[in-house]
């Protein structure tokens, strides 16, 4: 049978469920023992993922699709560290406050790397860490939050589609929308929604 090819776009995107340490967000938070998460699983949370050419991302065909394919007509740049970002610390604290969007969240890594926290089925947080070269989409009404690793430094191409909005609705927000359309698309329909409101 052999062993299944890896994933290739694990060498930039990586998740695993967190522990409940109060420790610094930027460290990774593993549980002990570790346990991974797959990308199919994100794909089941409607997290989606690519690995991209970061170097060549002015001129990357396969960019060009998804952005065609999935209507991303909007784009900049978003470089968080102490540095590039006005109110730094403040700032972070806010991209770590748990919210939802009523868009998806797209972030494409061309330098440096981060975390995407994301809700699971059971409420549980799952990390993705996005290094250079990785894209992940988090769909519209998943509670989730962001924050740098130890490295302090990501520079993030935002994609949108139309006019970009970027308003954080921080839990609980379960009234949305968005937020019902989240939970009928993928929440309910996996069965596992008993515990989706035990935080809120």
């Amino acid at each position: 049978m052999g062993v299944p090819d890896k994933d290739p776009r694990e060498e930039v995107i990586q998740a695993w469920y967190m522990d409940d340490s109060d420790e610094d967000q930027r460290l990774p938070h593993h549980r002990d023992p570790k346990e991974y998460v797959s990308l199919d699983k994100l794909a089941e949370l409607g997290v989606l993922s690519w690995l991209l050419d970061a170097d060549n991302y002015e001129n990357d065909e396969e960019l060009k699709k998804i952005r065609e394919e999935r209507g991303y007509s909007y784009m900049d740049f978003c470089e968080v560290c102490p540095e590039k970002l006005p109110n730094y610390e403040e700032k972070i604290k806010n991209f770590f406050e748990e919210h939802l969007h009523t868009d998806e969240e797209i972030r494409y890594c061309v330098a440096g790397s981060g975390y995407f926290d994301v809700r699971d089925h059971n409420d549980l947080w799952i990390r993705v860490w996005v290094k250079k070269g990785g894209m992940i989409v988090l769909p519209a009404g998943i509670y989730h939050r962001f924050t740098l690793d130890t490295d302090n430094y990501i520079k993030a191409m935002r994609l949108f589609v139309g006019e970009p909005v970027w308003t954080p609705y921080n839990r609980p927000h379960d009234d949305l929308p968005a937020r019902k359309g989240y939970l009928e698309n993928f929440v309910q329909k996996k069965g596992g929604n008993q515990a989706i409101n035990a935080a809120a």
